[in-house]
């Protein structure tokens, strides 16, 4: 069944009125909106043809319709309009930037608390380091009988180490050549690079000191891993209460213990390559006590290879225009304020006064 333009308008309407009202939009409803040109009887085929094609759904016999999470998929793909904000709007971000963020430390868990409040959704930020950290060089020394010392210099020039117990009888020698292998194959390269492959490759070098390439090899993932850990905070699970969606108290229990930092910290790396804004509608998220909710995100710069992202967690019927609108502001603001200091400045709206004062 083709997807025409009117079942495209139709499902827009659905989706806009539900987003306002929370209760299933019945025809009538979309009949009555000013640009709506079709009579109710069209509108309820059309709304009969989105339900069979799975962008809609009915919870009730009798009940009007409400959109799937592939009607939102759509609405948020190609079908949802351009929200402006308001004057009132970018004053009260800047604002609250501006009054807020005067300092860096606690940067998280403040512009958490921001996007929380400009959005009135649970939010969640969070700030790593671009590119992560690799190894700059291994060094493998004898500590005595039965133990060495692993080395590893970070490319951030940080130095880690570690005491290993030896498995078996392995001379200075047997150590040096290891080194030796280690800095030629598993230096200057990014935590992904290190397969099994690579693995296999450098205990085949390695002579009688093979055995200890695994417990090397784990360390050093493990180091790289936690250096390059995302620093995260997430705020206001409690707003979901107001929603229709969580009157149910074990639904709103249930959804609020699933909103924490455990099962949105793949988030970050689902923003890796992304442009500009990415939203998650319902099963796509990536944890599985997700999957009734939708996830809205962006990237911003903090500068020094570090990199912020920010997003909203919130019921499927969320007002994706607005919600996408002011966190593309809010990043589009913070990058500004990270940046060299003689760019901190945040854009100031320009007003009716200062435009006829031009």
């Amino acid at each position: 069944m083709e997807l025409t333009e009117r079942k495209k308008k139709v499902l827009r309407s659905v989706v806009d009125l539900y987003i306002r009202t929370a209760e299933p939009v019945g025809s009538k409803a979309i009949a009555e909106l000013p640009d709506m040109k079709y009579s109710s009887a069209t509108i309820r085929n059309e709304m009969a043809d989105l339900t069979n094609m799975g962008y809609l759904e009915q919870p009730h016999t009798s009940a009007g319709r409400i959109p799937s999470a592939a009607g939102y998929r759509l609405y948020v793909d190609e079908l949802m309009l351009d929200y402006r904000l308001s004057m009132d709007e970018t004053k009260s971000i800047n604002n609250a930037i501006e009054e807020k963020m005067q300092r860096v430390d606690k940067m998280m868990e403040r512009v958490a608390k921001l996007v929380s409040q400009a959005t009135n959704l649970p939010a969640i930020s969070a700030a790593s380091r671009q590119g992560g950290a690799t190894v700059r060089r291994f060094d493998l020394i004898l500590a005595g009988k039965g133990s060495f010392i692993l080395v590893l210099m970070l490319s951030d020039d940080q130095v880690t180490n570690k005491l290993i117990k030896l498995p078996l009888n392995i001379t200075e020698t047997d150590l040096k050549l290891l080194s030796a292998v280690l800095n030629a194959a598993m230096t200057e390269i990014s935590l992904e690079e290190f397969t099994e492959e690579l693995m296999d490759k450098v205990m085949r070098s390695a002579g009688a000191a093979a055995s200890l390439v695994p417990v090397i090899l784990d360390f050093t993932q493990e180091t790289l891993k936690n250096h390059g850990s995302t620093n995260m905070a997430v705020t206001g699970q409690s707003r979901l209460l107001s929603l229709p969606e969580y009157r149910d108290v074990d639904k709103a229990q249930r959804i609020m213990s699933s909103i924490d930092e455990e099962n949105l910290s793949n988030l970050p790396a689902v923003m890796q390559g992304a442009n500009g804004t990415k939203v998650l509608v319902g099963p796509e998220n990536v944890a599985d006590e997700l999957k009734d909710t939708s996830v809205v995100m962006t990237k911003f710069d903090i500068g020094d290879g570090m990199q912020g992202m920010i997003g909203v967690v919130g019921p499927t019927r969320m007002d994706y225009a607005k919600v996408t609108a002011r966190l593309s502001y809010f990043a589009e603001s913070l990058s500004k304020m990270f940046a060299k200091p003689e760019q901190m400045q945040l854009p100031e709206p320009v007003s009716e006064e200062t435009h006829k004062e031009a």
